[in-house]
C-alpha cells in the first residue's frame, strides 16, 4: 500500500519540472511551450528586432506550423503577414518565417528567414541552446541556406 502514496508524489514532482505549455489568444496551448520562446530568441538575438528602432517585419509560418504566441511577454510585436494586404505590393513582400524547431539534446534549430523586398532576403539555419539565461542564440550559430 506504499507504492501508492509514492507514486502519486512522483507524478507531482513531474508534472511541477515540466515546461508550462504558453496557451495562445483563442486557442488552445501549443504543442511545446518552447516553440515562441525559441522564435523569440532568434527575432531578437539574430534579426534584433525590437519594439523601437528595429520593429519586427510581419511574422510568417512554415507550412501547416502556426504556433499561438503572446509576442509581449518578450517584447516583440510581431504582426500576422497578409500576402493579400492593401496598400503598396512592395509591403507584402516584406516578412520573417520561421519553421518548427526541432529539439535535440543541444538545444533546438529552427529554419528561418528574411525577406527585405522582391529581391533582398536570407535564409539561415540557427541554434538556440537552453541555459540559466533561458533560450540565446550564440554568437556565429546562424548559417545561411538561402539567398535572393
Amino acid at each position: 500500500m506504499r507504492v501508492l502514496p509514492a507514486l502519486l508524489a512522483s507524478t507531482a514532482l513531474l508534472g511541477a519540472c515540466a515546461t508550462p505549455m504558453e496557451p495562445g489568444p483563442g486557442g488552445p496551448p501549443m504543442a511545446d511551450g518552447n516553440d515562441c520562446a525559441v522564435i523569440a530568441a532568434i527575432a531578437k538575438e539574430h534579426y534584433r528586432f525590437n519594439d523601437t528602432d528595429n520593429r519586427p517585419l510581419p511574422i510568417r509560418f512554415e507550412g501547416d506550423y502556426a504556433p499561438r504566441c503572446d509576442w509581449s511577454r518578450y517584447g516583440l510585436a510581431f504582426q500576422p503577414y497578409d500576402p493579400d494586404a492593401p496598400g503598396d505590393p512592395r509591403e507584402r513582400v516584406r516578412w520573417v518565417s520561421f519553421a518548427r524547431p526541432v529539439y535535440d539534446g543541444g538545444g533546438a534549430v529552427v529554419a528561418t528567414g528574411i525577406m527585405h523586398g522582391p529581391l533582398a532576403g536570407m535564409g539561415y539555419e540557427c541554434r538556440v541552446i537552453s541555459g540559466f539565461a533561458g533560450w540565446t542564440v550564440p554568437e556565429g550559430s546562424c548559417r545561411n541556406t538561402w539567398v535572393s
